[in-house]
């Protein structure tokens, strides 16, 4: 069973607190009355004055740790960041994280909160939303008696300060939609459609629960007498909508002919947006950009190889709602993935080399490690620089061009 994120509720001490509000409302009223009562003399309310109808609640959030050897399909240790399966040759140091940021989903410290009341009917579209941001792990809100849905997602930590999620909460009250925007950097991937690569999101986890109910009855509470409250669980779990690919190219027999690469790289295929109710991925496909690092004399299963390493997140492959399927069988994918980098040879020629990643990514739908095996040996080193203009389809290599690869 996964372990990922979980959250507690705690309605805090419903019988001792004073409807202030409605008191307040009440002698305004009064008040009022008195003065027409000058003018026209004494009168009643008709229909009944009614409190107003609310209670102060405290959530508090419980963070448990994230799971990826059930989740992601790869072991990782969140406290160090560093241990990752045997298939994970690249490592992770402190330029890697200087340049990627962490290796996995860190543990978020602030949330942002979105609160939808609908009354007394569940499951209802949204007419309002009410807006926190929390700092820690608890927050307070005047909560009606009713039926309420809640979103939450971590704050964005954006690298740089430049924030690449946008978060798009006013198209509709029923659905938070999250995407990104186009660089300026060139593709040939996915046009006409988009001629230019999109930035890639940052870490994106979200929990949205609909048909909580806050009743009179205190239905699902136990009263805690060390905290002299009644306490209810919500039994909530975020997820990431956002999915870490760590990519590397495993250079064999390279012996110094590829020096070094120009640090850029592409994934295409993946989705623009994600519906942040329902995790659903967007349907228009674009090639997200990301930057990688060159390595040398890594070992191998005890052979000294270099290796192109990088992490990339995506909203995931267009159409799917990963969090709701459990096998590769289940994945609909109408697009072929392509991975591209540029590398420098040792006499000063450039050449763009192109990899087909279409079936590791429809394995790891949810994310993972895309590994690419080249034996150096096998290709022709350029005599004319090749660029980075190239054709992801290309059926011959070029020399100094690009080299397209089947996996």
């Amino acid at each position: 069973m996964n372990k990922l994120w979980g959250i507690q509720g705690q309605i805090g001490s419903w019988k001792k607190s004073m409807r202030l509000i409605g008191l307040k409302g009440l002698m305004g009223f009064m008040g009022l009355l008195g003065l027409l009562g000058m003018g026209f003399g004494s009168c009643s309310p008709e229909p009944p004055l009614h409190l107003y109808d609310a209670q102060e609640a405290m959530i508090e959030l419980s963070v448990v740790d994230l799971d990826f050897e059930s989740y992601w399909g790869t072991v990782m240790d969140l406290n160090t960041n560093m241990e990752i399966e045997s298939n994970w040759y690249y490592g992770w140091d402190a330029v890697d994280v200087a340049t990627h940021g962490e290796i996995g989903y860190t543990l978020p410290t602030v949330f942002e909160v979105r609160r939808y009341y609908t009354g007394e009917v569940p499951y209802v579209k949204h007419t309002g939303v009410i807006r926190d941001t929390i700092h820690g792990n608890s927050f307070q809100g005047m909560y009606d008696w009713g039926f309420w849905d809640m979103m939450l997602w971590n704050e964005i930590d954006a690298k740089d300060g430049v924030q690449s999620i946008i978060i798009d909460e006013n198209s509709t009250l029923d659905s938070v939609f999250a995407y990104t925007n186009a660089t300026m950097r060139s593709t040939r991937y996915n046009a006409p459609r988009f001629t230019h690569a999109f930035n890639a999101p940052e870490p994106l986890l979200v929990v949205y629960e609909q048909g909580i109910e806050i009743n009179k009855n205190l239905d699902g509470f136990v009263f805690d007498e060390e905290r002299n409250a009644w306490v209810r669980t919500l039994k909530m779990t975020l997820r990431p909508v956002t999915y870490i690919y760590l990519t590397q190219v495993i250079l064999h027999n390279n012996r110094g002919r590829i020096s070094s690469i120009d640090g850029n790289a592409d994934l295409s295929g993946m989705a623009r947006s994600t519906n942040m109710n329902t995790g659903r991925a967007g349907d228009d496909a674009i090639t997200v950009f990301f930057n990688v690092n060159f390595k040398k004399d890594r070992d191998k299963d005890g052979e000294k190889v270099d290796i192109i390493g990088g992490r990339v997140l995506t909203f995931g492959i267009c159409g799917l709602q990963a969090n709701k399927i459990s096998s590769p069988s289940e994945v609909k994918d109408a697009h072929r993935h392509y991975m591209d980098f540029t590398m420098q040879f040792n006499n000063g020629m450039d050449s763009t080399f192109v990899f087909d990643v279409t079936d590791q990514i429809r394995e790891k739908y949810r994310g993972g490690i895309i590994t690419i095996e080249l034996d150096v040996d096998t290709i022709p080193i350029p005599t004319r620089s090749g660029g980075s203009g190239f054709d992801a389809v290309v059926k011959e290599t070029e020399d100094g061009g690009t080299y397209e690869f089947d996996m």
